[in-house]
């Protein structure tokens, strides 16, 4: 471990799924130095603010979990926000944690950065090599532009910007909007008030068929942390090629990315059928086949983290009751 612990750790997006989690699991490794904003506090896509902000506070180590995202419904409807607001925070936070000296920093995408038709399970190495899915086209180039833009610091200013592709993220504090959410928050709210109302039938998008690949939110935050706490030399070796693009080809350079995952995925049908067991639906489940599938499927290769000695812990069943669990906590309280 090589990440001072009193040092001052600045979590950006700590109220969201990913961020909360980051939280947790600092604070469960002993962090006691964690710098947190609200989206009311800190507007992280007003430049003045975020340069204010890290003037005063210098934290040493950064996460940048703060994003817009959602589902296929919200990617949709919302491209311009979803481009905009992206690029604008990360834009701000990458450029003034580059000024405040911030000696590692950790960037959060999604597996959305691939191409459609990736060769499962998806490799870092096929990162533009291939159209992306048209549905999250927007927020996929905006997370690109992360990966590139920490590749690009480290390259010119010799910062430690690593960039990590976690897959679909589920658990506690999740968005449960039914229509702006992803698929496993969703589900559990459709199920719950089909259940409630005492519906005979839920009707979800597509056709089912497309595979999806589950990471709890609390795995990803242990891998994140993990590769935080790296020596310098294996870290070092994660930032991707340090060197100029006009000394070697083309085929040998190497962004400073990373794949997180739970090495298994589902089709849509599968998932929706272990969220209606746990919720208690006993009614049918219908697929509007006029709406879009989205991308065919997005498994994750994770041998680079399971070489450095992480794996994921928590299973889908468990890890969709404790997301349930909090569904009922933060919606239906008494009922929990």
């Amino acid at each position: 471990m090589n990440v001072d612990k009193n040092a001052k750790t600045y979590i950006a997006g700590h109220r969201g799924l990913a961020g909360s989690a980051l939280v947790r699991q600092l604070e469960k490794r002993g962090y006691r130095n964690l710098v947190l904003r609200t989206h009311a506090e800190l507007e992280l896509t007003d430049r003045t603010a975020v340069r204010a902000f890290f003037e005063k506070e210098r934290p040493e180590h950064v996460y940048l979990a703060a994003a817009k995202v959602g589902g296929i419904m919200a990617n949709f409807e919302l491209p311009a926000d979803f481009v905009y607001l992206n690029l604008a925070i990360q834009n701000n936070v990458i450029e003034e944690s580059r000024r405040a000296g911030v000696k590692r920093l950790m960037f959060l995408g999604s597996v959305c950065i691939y191409p459609r038709e990736c060769p499962q399970p998806i490799k870092e190495e096929y990162l533009l090599t291939g159209p992306l899915e048209f549905t999250n086209r927007s927020y996929a180039i905006a997370k690109i532009a992360g990966v590139e833009m920490c590749w690009a610091y480290n390259r010119q200013y010799g910062t430690r910007y690593l960039a990590a592709m976690p897959n679909n993220l589920y658990g506690p504090g999740d968005n449960y909007d039914p229509q702006h959410s992803h698929v496993l928050p969703a589900f559990i709210r459709k199920f719950h008030e089909a259940r409630a109302s005492g519906a005979k039938s839920v009707t979800l998008w597509g056709t089912g068929k497309p595979r999806r690949e589950m990471l709890h939110s609390d795995d990803m935050a242990e891998a994140c942390v993990a590769l935080m706490e790296l020596p310098d030399e294996t870290f070092d070796a994660l930032l991707g090629t340090r060197h100029s693009a006009l000394s070697t080809q083309h085929s040998n350079l190497n962004p400073p990315l990373i794949n997180i995952g739970w090495g298994e995925d589902y089709t849509i049908r599968e998932l929706a059928e272990r969220v209606r067991e746990v919720v208690g639906f006993r009614g049918e489940i219908a697929w509007d086949t006029t709406k879009p599938d989205g991308t065919p499927r997005k498994l994750l290769d994770i041998s680079r983290m399971k070489a450095l000695g992480w794996s994921p812990r928590i299973s889908l069943d468990a890890g969709l009751r404790g997301a349930y669990q909090d569904f009922l906590e933060r919606f239906q309280p008494g009922k929990a």
